[in-house]
């Protein structure tokens, strides 16, 4: 079957609705963030309008720049280590039995239905010296006393896996769903060891997806914004919590917009490209 391109102006009438909707709430929203973003602030904490280049001036100096570069590097990292994981537990769950697939995935939806808070205040309360982890550490004798293991880079990093690494699951599970199996058992009929024909056969086979996969999953860890402050320190704070910081208690919008404006157009450059990706995996 082939679809037919549409030839009346009623064929569009599906689009309008997703197309207002666009327009109202992204669109009209980012080019006002545009134009606040060229505004010229005031002492007094105010703005007027104005065509400067002062805030983008700002933003590429070195601190923001660090900021920057931890931020991306930060969303990298927590991308890489849930698909790492993520990847071979789906390709078990996928292979497990119905009932087995079924509690899983049910356990996965109820870990996304927890909100940032609380994950944040859950990690928080675990990594803590009087309530945390480390009590049980000593009580197994692999420490001498409690210790409170946040706020540190590390806390932020465990944070920010466990709360993507349930969308990661569900976002590959669909492509392992379809895999053939028999693809495994033919490599292993032909004396590859297990591990061999996992590397060789399924991770080749669905690089596309994993390419997707870990973009989509770098572009939701680029919005963090309340982990980094809940579990770490200022120093580990990413983009998202200074463009806040700006726009709220430093009472700077256009620096705020500016920040901003950057962090959408990174994010539409990765979401484009994970489509451009998918689609060449479905043409293939």
């Amino acid at each position: 079957m082939r679809l037919e391109p549409p030839r009346r102006a009623l064929d569009y009438a599906p689009l309008v609705f997703p197309a207002v909707m666009l327009t109202v709430f992204f669109v009209v929203p980012f080019g006002i963030m545009v134009m606040v973003s060229f505004f010229q602030r005031q002492p007094a904490g105010f703005y007027t309008p104005a065509f400067v280049f002062a805030s983008y001036e700002r933003f590429l100096t070195a601190f923001f720049g660090g900021v920057l570069g931890f931020s991306l590097g930060l969303a990298a990292l927590v991308a890489l280590i849930c698909v790492v994981i993520g990847f071979p537990f789906t390709y078990e769950l996928a292979r497990a039995r119905r009932s087995v697939q079924v509690v899983w995935l049910v356990a996965l939806l109820s870990i996304l239905s927890l909100s940032e808070v609380v994950i944040g205040f859950a990690w928080s309360t675990l990594l803590s010296r009087t309530a945390g982890i480390s009590n049980l550490l000593v009580w197994l004798g692999l420490m001498e006393k409690p210790t409170a293991l946040t706020p540190n880079f590390g806390a932020v990093l465990t944070g920010m896996v466990y709360q993507a690494l349930p969308y990661t699951v569900l976002v590959l599970y669909p492509a392992m769903a379809r895999l053939d199996p028999t693809l495994m058992e033919a490599s292993r009929t032909l004396g590859a060891p297990p591990l061999k024909a996992f590397l060789t056969v399924v991770v080749p086979a669905l690089r596309n997806t994993i390419l997707a996969t870990f973009i989509m999953v770098f572009v939701f860890a680029l919005g963090s914004y309340l982990l980094p402050q809940l579990l770490g320190r200022p120093q580990h704070w990413t983009l998202s919590v200074l463009i806040t910081d700006q726009a709220i208690y430093q009472s700077n919008m256009p620096f705020a917009a500016a920040m901003a404006v950057f962090l959408v157009l990174v994010t539409l450059a990765l979401v484009g490209l994970s489509l451009l990706v998918g689609r060449k995996e479905i043409a293939a």
